[in-house]
């Protein structure tokens, strides 16, 4: 029987605002990840998470790509792996953006474990996956993985992507490949800045300043849109080349382009005036950035450390803690060298053991310094103590810094134990070699410093020249022991005679017990007289103007009596001297140091 009409249950009619309602959830949802993922809104994402698995849409693979995007963003990889898990299909884009999360949060290993297994999984890689698999091998330093990548790369077609390309090219140079990094870049039909970046920074990072700089030169040239990460290497060439010229020039053209705002190239440009003994313009550097990252608090604590600052490393530490700044183990480090180069014992045992209460585990390093401070304050057994309770080997810098300490207090039995125990680590650098041979010189006993030496030369390993150089205008005027090359070498050794009979007459007595060779009393002052250091002080003083400072760097440490020769030269001539050896700065003035004799 037929209901009547009225009465019937028609189906309901298929309702095309029920369909958009969902599409518009849909791309209101993906934009607010969009949106949240740039802000590093956390609290609001999980939010958003949480009413994803309510409405069912986290199957979706672009919901899961933004998910996984949005807590690498957020610094939390291991929930973006989560989420991978929970995706019921991995598109390669999936794929693609949780091997990103890795290589971008520092888990390389995961990175690489997650790639392999894409390949397993017939994944094909493409333009975004590479770079990241590559990024991660630099981090890593296995050029062996990054070759393997290469490989495939060119089986696959992707060798003439910019962007692949460009990502093995800076893993080749970060991983100490030079050569094969320069074969790429030269085949390159189209560079980017990553490419060019990756170049510079592989030559900065083997010590080829001089490649490094002409690669950027050439960047300029060719007006390429060079980055922050680009400006920081070239600091960090003339910083460690001690370029102050070329250094401040740099430091403009990153004004110019609203990079020294960035903290990578401020904590390069804190390094570079703090290498090149400018220590004021370190200063204005951390003082004018509006926001400081670790790397910056990091550069400054180091700078003021190797500039007697030692208060100041304190001040700057306490202000990390009160504005909730986590310092890691390179802060410490700082501090440690600060208390080392002080002479401050306590203070130094005070934050090694502070460093537990950040979670923080020593390292070698750590215990070098460690060592280096009872060292240096004459604690040698004390020092010995520490290395035998180390929960880890001691490594070649924890006796290095031990055999500084024997040195420096003429314990020659010490440093013959500790030169036993090294030989047992293996081959070791020509450093610690040296410092056995002239613990035993200094001692008289000039047989085993011989026989020291003769093991280098058993080895191949030559004995670095110690070596001074100024920096006037946009050259560097370089100078070894008696060295007589330079173009005013007359007017150099002139000026020494001058001075040496002003310093005598002030009371300066040469102290030939610093010549480590068996020859005459009178050899041994004229040795001494013309050490590196001095022939560049010399320089500067019949080079520069009297109100300018004399800045010298030395690739060694600067012996104890060209230490006293040049407080006299200071106090004689009235001259601000500023001297860097391997170890810190020394600024003479008045006749004063502020090492206060203590390095």
């Amino acid at each position: 029987m037929l209901l009547p009409q009225s009465l019937e249950t028609p189906e309901p009619p298929l309702n095309p605002l029920n369909q958009l309602s969902f599409e518009q959830n849909y791309r209101n949802i993906c934009n607010l990840l969009l949106s949240l993922t740039h802000t590093r809104s956390l609290p609001k994402g999980l939010q958003v998470h949480a009413q994803i698995i309510k409405s069912g849409i986290q199957t979706i693979p672009l919901i899961s790509h933004h998910l996984i995007n949005f807590y690498s963003k957020t610094q939390l990889p291991l929930f973006s792996r989560q989420v991978f898990f929970e995706a019921p299909h991995k598109s390669p884009t999936t794929w693609s953006s949780v091997i990103s999360s890795f290589a971008q949060n520092e888990f390389p290993s995961l990175a690489i474990q997650f790639f392999r297994t894409m390949l397993v999984n017939n994944i094909r890689p493409d333009d975004h996956i590479y770079p990241s698999a590559t990024k991660s091998c630099a981090i890593l330093g296995r050029s062996d993985i990054g070759q393997s990548i290469h490989c495939l790369v060119l089986k696959t077609g992707y060798d003439r992507d910019v962007f692949v390309a460009s990502s093995l090219v800076d893993m080749y140079g970060k991983c100490g490949k030079i050569k094969d990094a320069r074969n790429l870049f030269d085949e390159m039909p189209q560079r980017n800045v990553v490419s060019w970046s990756g170049m510079i920074y592989g030559y900065a990072q083997l010590g080829e300043f001089e490649e490094a700089l002409t690669l950027f030169k050439q960047a300029l040239y060719e007006r390429l849109d060079v980055n922050d990460f680009t400006f920081s290497s070239v600091v960090q060439v003339c910083a460690n080349s001690t370029l102050l010229q070329l250094g401040k020039q740099i430091h403009g053209l990153c004004f110019k382009t609203n990079y020294d705002m960035s903290s990578f190239v401020g904590s390069s440009l804190i390094s570079l005036y703090s290498k090149c003994g400018v220590i004021g313009g370190s200063y204005r550097v951390f003082d004018e950035a509006c926001v400081k990252n670790l790397g910056m608090w990091n550069a400054m604590l180091i700078a003021c450390a190797q500039h007697s600052q030692t208060e100041k490393v304190f001040d700057l530490f306490k202000q990390m803690e009160g504005l909730g700044i986590k310092p890691n183990f390179i802060t410490f480090l700082c501090v440690l060298y600060a208390c080392s180069h002080a002479g401050l014992v306590e203070k130094g045992k005070h934050y090694f053991e502070l460093m537990k209460e950040y979670g923080i585990e020593p390292g070698d390093q750590h215990f070098a310094s460690l060592v280096d401070l009872f060292g240096r304050a004459g604690k040698l057994q004390e020092a010995l103590s520490i290395i035998r309770e180390m929960p880890i080997q001691p490594t070649e810098s924890v006796w290095g810094a031990f055999l500084t300490g024997c040195r420096l207090h003429g314990n020659t039995e010490l440093a013959a134990y500790a030169a036993d125990r090294i030989f047992e680590l293996g081959p070791v650098s020509s450093g610690l070699h040296v410092l056995l041979s002239n613990a035993y010189a200094a001692a008289g006993r000039y047989e085993d410093a011989a026989k020291a030496r003769k093991m280098l030369r058993d080895q191949g390993i030559k004995k670095e020249t110690g070596l001074s150089w100024v920096e006037e205008g946009n050259k560097v005027h370089t100078f070894a022991a008696g060295d007589r090359s330079n173009a005013k070498a007359k007017e150099i050794y002139r000026k020494l005679e001058e001075l040496g009979d002003e310093m005598e007459r002030a009371g300066y007595i040469a102290d030939t017990s610093f010549v480590l060779r068996e020859v005459n009393g009178e050899e041994k002052n004229q040795t001494i007289r013309y050490h590196s250091e001095r022939l560049a002080v010399a320089f500067g003083l019949i080079t520069f103007p009297s109100d300018r400072p004399i800045r010298v760097m030395k690739n060694l440490r600067i012996c104890g009596d060209c230490h006293t020769a040049i407080k006299f030269m200071s106090k004689c001539t009235g001259r601000v001297i500023i001297v860097r050896d391997n170890n810190r700065f020394h600024h003479f003035e008045d006749g004063k140091c502020s090492c206060g004799d203590y390095w």
